[in-house]
């Protein structure tokens, strides 16, 4: 029986989404309904679509029996409130990163998939890339020796998107793309707590940082180093340093489709997409919609490869850096 899917908001990355559940198979994954603030944008993206309901509020999509799990993809200042509706609606949630904007919005987002006995997880795609996977199996298999130290970058211009920039949007580089670092590092440590963390950061005109680095250090002295940019392009790469060797993947770490393990390169293509998308790889999102299905299929409540430790984890340092920064938002002042 397929997964059946509800799709809130009718933005970017539901549209691509939606894009790459069309990769997948209908046997095993369709799209039930779609929900906007508006109900135009809905009907326009259903047609687009070919989905077979549209609502013009998210409270009409939390009533529909027909949907198993529902895809959040409004921006994060929302994902509190959006989450929390469709859970105490017995929804299962898959919810776009990051999960929450602090890390008492994300406990609370966790208590209600534990008081619901439903099924959440932050839509860290990243993590369930064939490349990611093979990471893992690598690290796993020993294959460049005890790790030391992990360099992680992203960064993009940025500075025209206010959804990425502007505070009362959630934007800033260390809340927007941060979490693209720091899930490879804590994939990499097992989620393994930090010892230490050292953050500065470039500050933009809307008090959000522009770009902010960030140094920790774990156990036995080793150490990650993470910078993330909304305002330069970076090289965008990760490589993870051993003591027999080094994994790299030299570019587009937040969709990896290629890894260079001690020299050797290996190569992951992607589906092609049925329409054009509003990012490159956005056909990557495929596999995490699979984990949802697999995870569902098994009746776990969270994701093995994306565990709610993990997204507590990365949003206590992402609040450390920002307070060490400081970065503030409003849902910080919130008692």
């Amino acid at each position: 029986m397929a997964t059946r899917w509800g799709i809130c908001s009718a933005g970017k990355i539901c549209h691509d989404f939606s894009v790459a559940l069309g990769t997948l198979t209908p046997e095993d994954h369709q799209i039930v309904a779609v929900a906007a603030r508006d109900l135009q944008h809905a009907e326009a993206f259903a047609k687009k679509h070919n989905i077979p309901r549209a609502y013009g509020s998210y409270n009409e999509l939390a009533k529909d029996p027909d949907i198993d799990v529902v895809y959040v993809g409004t921006i994060h200042p929302h994902h509190l409130s959006t989450g929390k509706l469709f859970m105490q609606s017995k929804k299962n949630v898959l919810i776009e990163k990051p999960l929450a904007m602090n890390s008492r919005e994300v406990q609370e987002l966790i208590t209600a998939a534990r008081d619901n006995s439903v099924f959440l997880m932050e839509a860290v795609w990243t993590r369930f890339f064939p490349a990611s996977l093979e990471v893992r199996r690598l690290l796993h298999q020993g294959e460049v020796g005890d790790v030391q130290m992990v360099r992680a970058e992203m960064g993009l211009q940025f500075s025209h998107v206010p959804r990425l920039t502007e505070r009362r949007l959630g934007g800033g580089a260390v809340l927007s793309l941060g979490i693209y670092c720091l899930q490879f590092i804590f994939m990499v440590f097992n989620g393994e707590r930090p010892e230490s963390i050292q953050a500065t950061g470039q500050f933009m005109d809307t008090g959000v940082d522009g770009t902010t680095v960030l140094v920790l250090k774990f156990a036995g002295n080793r150490l990650a180093i993470c910078t993330f940019s909304i305002t330069m392009t970076l090289t965008s790469d990760v490589v993870i340093t051993g003591t027999k060797g080094t994994i790299k993947i030299p570019h587009h770490m937040w969709s990896p489709t290629t890894l260079e393990v001690n020299g050797k390169e290996m190569q992951f293509p992607l589906p092609e997409p049925g329409m054009p998308l509003n990012h490159k790889y956005s056909t990557g999102l495929r596999y995490e919609a699979e984990e949802v299905r697999r995870c569902l299929l098994e009746g776990l409540k969270e994701s093995p490869g994306m565990p709610w430790s993990h997204s507590s984890l990365i949003a206590e340092v992402v609040g450390e850096a920002r307070r060490q920064m400081g970065v503030t938002y409003d849902q910080d002042n919130i008692q």
